[in-house]
């Protein structure tokens, strides 16, 4: 049965839509839930099974290959809140159409693939309602504990043990060694568009070092407390802020990227000066060495704030992952699916991490783009154009099909 994917792909953006065509569908949710039954409904259809394993992550399994290993696909069905909705769903479902089509074609033609096919949504991978982000992946790959992730809890105090169950994702499945992975995802930057290239072949990732930060005052009144006598924690964080900012300008440009992405204010009274602030600091930059200077000045940054605002401040946790370079026979194998397809690539550098970021420390991985218009994302105006949608998931099936034959293992294909 052939599909539809654009049809597929509208339907699947119902589950957790916004007003103004975005998505809002943060991890352990019921539209979370909801999508990935619709999607189960979908590919056991076509003869697949679904597994979910400790960490929440959901696995479609095809046996196309008896007893063999898996080759796995995918990407995460989690959004942003008021997110976009190509940012890893258009991945999972791309996988899910590629492993539907590349299975029926190994068949017609009476080739015997080295491995099996399974297709995963990776549990929070965007890390906007538990931290970190890139979760499921990172129990997966061991870079995670497990307990440690189960017990992690929202700015509610749900833990994802919790929502697990709530939604029934908690299951005992365990996928065994992995084969080879590879994962489409939307570029999320500008370049491809820029360049009129359909297709982005990701050869290295940048790295980012994440800084959950505390600052500590104390709280007070905001009429009756005299201003000499303040010390208030939300200056404080309003300096850092500002000093998180200013470490690019010792770098050249577009060097090191620095946020603050998330900042949570305690008592957030309107008549109270705040007492406690803990906020996200992100440093990201294609070099280690870069982000290992600009965490210098990130300390030093906060003895800056901590002098103008009479408050203390505290790097509470920090959560890195570093750059490092795609298998190049992976890299060269999306190049001929593109060039096969008759579309055209370039090799590009991803700056946002990914599920394939984990993976591919552990297994052979490849990691393909398609354009972002405008490099919007993150954002509910966030879109990719139908032909680059569809042109995606056709080069895409073409690498799944390889990695089912044993493209990724060095040796011929059978």
């Amino acid at each position: 049965m052939t599909r539809d994917f654009l049809a597929d792909f509208a339907e699947m953006s119902a589950f957790g839509a916004t007003a103004r065509n975005g998505l809002d569908r943060l991890a352990g949710t019921e539209s979370h839930r909801d999508v990935r039954a619709w999607l189960t409904e979908l590919l056991t259809e076509q003869g697949f099974e679904a597994q979910s394993d400790a960490a929440g992550n959901l696995f479609w399994l095809r046996r196309i290959a008896g007893d063999a290993p898996f080759v796995l696909f995918g990407s995460h069905l989690d959004s942003q809140p008021k997110g976009g909705r190509y940012d890893g769903s258009y991945g999972v479902l791309a996988a899910a159409h590629a492993a539907i089509t590349a299975a029926g074609r190994l068949r017609a033609a009476g080739r015997t693939p080295r491995y099996n096919i399974a297709v995963v949504d990776w549990f929070n991978e965007e890390g906007a309602r538990f931290k970190p982000s890139m979760m499921g992946s990172g129990v997966f790959t061991g870079k995670l504990d497990l307990d440690a992730v189960l017990a992690t809890t929202d700015r509610l105090g749900t833990s994802v043990r919790d929502a697990l169950d709530a939604m029934g994702a908690r299951g005992d499945f365990v996928l065994g060694p992995v084969a080879g992975y590879a994962e489409i995802h939307i570029e999320q930057g500008r370049s491809l568009e820029e360049q009129g290239i359909t297709i982005g072949v990701v050869e290295a990732t940048w790295s980012a070092h994440k800084f959950e930060i505390l600052v500590r005052g104390d709280q007070s009144h905001t009429g009756s407390t005299r201003m000499a006598d303040r010390k208030d924690a939300l200056l404080g964080a309003a300096h850092l802020v500002v000093g998180v900012r200013g470490i690019c300008a010792a770098f050249p440009e577009e060097a090191l990227h620095t946020s603050v992405g998330e900042l949570n204010v305690f008592p957030n009274s309107p008549v109270t000066v705040a007492g406690e602030v803990s906020l996200l600091v992100d440093l990201r930059a294609p070099s280690d060495a870069t982000l290992e200077q600009a965490g210098v000045l990130l300390r030093a940054a906060i003895a800056a704030a901590e002098a103008a605002s009479g408050t203390e401040i505290e790097i509470v946790k920090v959560n890195t992952w570093n750059s490092g370079p795609f298998l190049e026979r992976g890299i060269a194998l999306v190049e001929r699916a593109a060039e096969e397809s008759g579309r055209t690539s370039t090799r590009v550098l991803t700056l946002a991490g990914h599920d394939a970021t984990n993976v591919k420390d552990i297994a052979p991985t490849a990691l393909v783009f398609v354009p972002s218009v405008a490099g919007i994302t993150h954002n509910e105006a966030e879109y990719t154009r139908d032909e680059d949608a569809l042109a995606g998931v056709e080069v895409f099936t073409r690498v799944v099909e390889q990695l089912a034959l044993g493209a990724l293992d060095g040796e011929p294909a059978r």
